[in-house]
Formats: C-alpha cells, structure tokens, sequence
C-alpha cells in the first residue's frame, strides 16, 4: 500500500494529469510538480485557461470541429474549396493538416474509426452528416485522409460504401503515409505528397 505524500488536492492534480494522453503516472508527477513550483506563471493562467474552455469551446455542427464559433472558424471562411470535403479521424489531424498548409478545403471530423472490438459502429461516428453534406450540389470530391491503420483502412472502405449514392468523386491519401502512421506525427513534407498524391477509391 502506497503512503500518501501530498494532500487531496495536489492527489487530484495528479491523478488528473496522468490520464492525459502521453502522460503516466511518474510524468504527471513532474508535471504537477513544475505547475506547482511555477505557480502564479503557470498554474493561474492554466486554470483561468482551463475555465474559459469549459465555458466557451464547442463543437461544430457542420464539421465536427472544435471552436469557440458556431459554426466554427473554417467552415465560415469563403475563402475555402467547398467542391473538396477533407475527412478525418480526430480533431487533430485537421490541425495537422491545416499546419502543413497544403489544402485549402472544408473538413469533417468523423470523431474516431471503426473498431468493433471497441464497441464503436457507424452510429458512434459523425458519418450521417458527411453522406448529407455530401450530397450538396456544389460538393465533388471527398477525400479520406484516415490514419494507415487496419481501423482507418476498414472505415474509409464503411465510407466509400456509404458515399457511393452521392455524385462526387472519393479518393484517399496515396504515398507518403507510412502503414500504421497517424497523421498528427507526421512532418510538413509527407502530408504534402500524400495529398498531391491522393488516388479515387
């Protein structure tokens, strides 16, 4: 039986450091232990940050992306390719691809993949929507720039399937993305070739 070495508060902190992605427990330790060391540079300003989230950040009704605007920032900028529609796994391969700069299209954020042993179907997924916005007139292409995973791989073929009643063209990431590689890890360099590269499934 571990003892405890802090009070309740400093406990939770930590606890709820360690369930963030990357972070077990000996690293949120660390990291509880620098927001507190550095209290009033940090730890103030986080938790104001941290409260203006809660109270402020939402998902986008159209897209599935996350904002402080309903609908979010991408979706009302005119400027975009809306004859494209990027899909995407998680929020954050859209920041990705949007910080590489290499397509200027709308996106949808299906919120995960297929996975059956997880207990996640289509109705777990935002894929309705997409068939709907699909389906727009002014829609021809939707690209499937999933993860290269067997779960990314099988929902791109549930979508392909799915988006066949619709009259656009559906393709996917080609070279450039390695098997089993996500693209929030990937460089600049690679996801550019992987769009330019894209094949129509």
């Amino acid at each position: 039986m571990s003892k405890k070495i802090a009070g309740p508060e400093i406990e939770r902190l930590v606890q709820l450091l360690s369930r963030l992605p990357g972070l077990g427990p000996r690293s949120a330790r660390k990291a509880a232990l620098a927001l507190i060391k550095r209290r009033v540079e940090l730890l103030v300003p986080l938790a104001s940050a941290l409260a203006d989230a809660v109270d402020k950040i939402v998902v986008c009704p159209d897209c599935g992306n996350v904002d402080t605007l309903s609908p979010c920032s991408i979706c009302r900028d005119e400027r975009r390719d809306r004859s494209l529609i990027v899909v995407v796994e998680e929020v954050g391969d859209l920041w990705a691809l949007e910080r590489a700069s290499v397509i200027n299209a709308s996106y949808h954020v299906l919120g995960g993949h297929l996975s059956p042993l997880d207990g996640i179907g289509p109705d777990r997924l935002n894929i309705a929507r997409l068939v709907e916005r699909a389906s727009a007139a002014h829609v021809t292409e939707v690209l499937l720039a999933l993860n290269a995973t067997v779960e990314g791989q099988s929902t791109a073929h549930y979508l392909t399937d799915q988006l066949s009643s619709c009259d656009v063209a559906v393709s996917r990431l080609a070279q450039g993305v390695p098997m089993g590689g996500e693209l929030d890890y990937l460089d600049e360099g690679t996801l550019a070739a992987a769009i330019k590269s894209r094949k129509r499934m």
